[in-house]
């Protein structure tokens, strides 16, 4: 499809925000006090994680972004504000003394193998997470697409009142979900789980045509108007009343799966709100979804990437 104008979609974010740090380094020996390799450290590389990459790659693909998080008032929330401002991002973050903001650090070695993940989170408190609710309503008019980024970190307490109150102004709202409980999730437009998570709440399916029956009537039940299942090197299934379409995985090399959901909640939300059908939206998604894999780490995917 011909390139839209982007700059017409006004997205709003919401969700759990995380700092990614990867430290690069040689392991040439094992250490003699454990059976683990031993890396000398070479360098740092700071990324948005979590919903700053969605936030991330919407600002990419030429939309005008906001973003509404909660992290702790120590260095690496610091740090997402200012990679934020970097890539032009309005971003709201509540400052939690009593949580440390989420990181995920990377040890990664010779021809970019990960060799160790460490997290670090804790969850947000109550009343940081009331007031954040406040600036979401505060920041409903300006934007025509939500989008909410569900990491399971606890950022999103009160998100059915958040979709009650989105729909309620005539926002489009779009939720990448966690967990077992959709139920939180009922009245969204779209939810758009992995093949894992979705599993995780419909169970095991013996084939398509039980698949199909599943995702339908999760998406019934929970009123949605479409829910898109990203299926790896499977492609997309999207599933709306009038039955499902399957979207055929763009051909690419798999470098780095991190961040794909993101960008794909990311670029559908641009597109809709731009004026996109969600056919289109979806075809965008599944070609965003195959440029980020072919990225290291949590990359945006740009308008020109897309678009040329």
């Amino acid at each position: 499809m011909k390139a839209l104008d982007t700059s017409k979609a006004c997205v709003l974010v919401v969700g759990d925000v995380m700092l990614d740090r990867y430290w690069f380094g040689e392991a040439t020996r094992i250490s003699p006090e454990a059976p683990v390799p031993v890396v000398r450290f070479q360098k740092e590389k700071l990324m948005l994680g979590g919903a700053a990459n969605v936030a991330h790659n919407c600002a990419a693909l030429g939309a005008r972004t906001q973003l509404l998080s909660v992290v702790g008032a120590d260095e690496a929330g610091a740090t997402l504000q200012r990679l934020l401002e970097e890539a032009g991002i309005r971003a709201s973050l509540q400052r939690d003394p009593s949580m440390a903001t989420t990181v995920k650090l990377r040890v990664i070695g010779q021809r970019q193998h990960q060799l160790l993940r460490i997290d670090f989170e804790t969850q947000p408190s109550h009343e940081v997470l009331a007031s954040k609710l406040a600036d979401f309503k505060a920041a409903l008019p300006a934007c025509n697409m939500v989008i909410l980024s569900d990491y399971g970190k606890g950022g999103l307490t009160h998100i059915a009142r958040m979709i009650e109150a989105a729909r309620g102004a005539g926002k489009t709202v779009l939720v990448d979900p966690k967990g077992d409980d959709y139920a939180r999730y009922r009245g969204a437009n779209m939810v758009t789980p992995n093949v894992e998570e979705l599993r995780e709440v419909v169970g095991r399916w013996a084939d398509e045509a039980d698949l199909e029956r599943r995702a339908q009537e999760l998406r019934a039940v929970l009123g949605l108007d479409a829910l898109l299942l990203t299926r790896g090197a499977d492609g997309m299934s999207l599933f709306r009343a009038n039955g499902a379409t399957h979207f055929k995985a763009e051909a690419r090399e798999v470098y780095d799966v991190s961040g794909a959901g993101d960008t794909v909640i990311a670029s559908i939300g641009v597109m809709l709100g731009c004026g996109a059908p969600l056919e289109d939206a979806v075809r965008v998604a599944n070609l965003a979804g195959g440029i980020k894999v072919g990225k290291f780490g949590t990359a945006p995917v740009t308008r020109e990437e897309l678009f040329g």
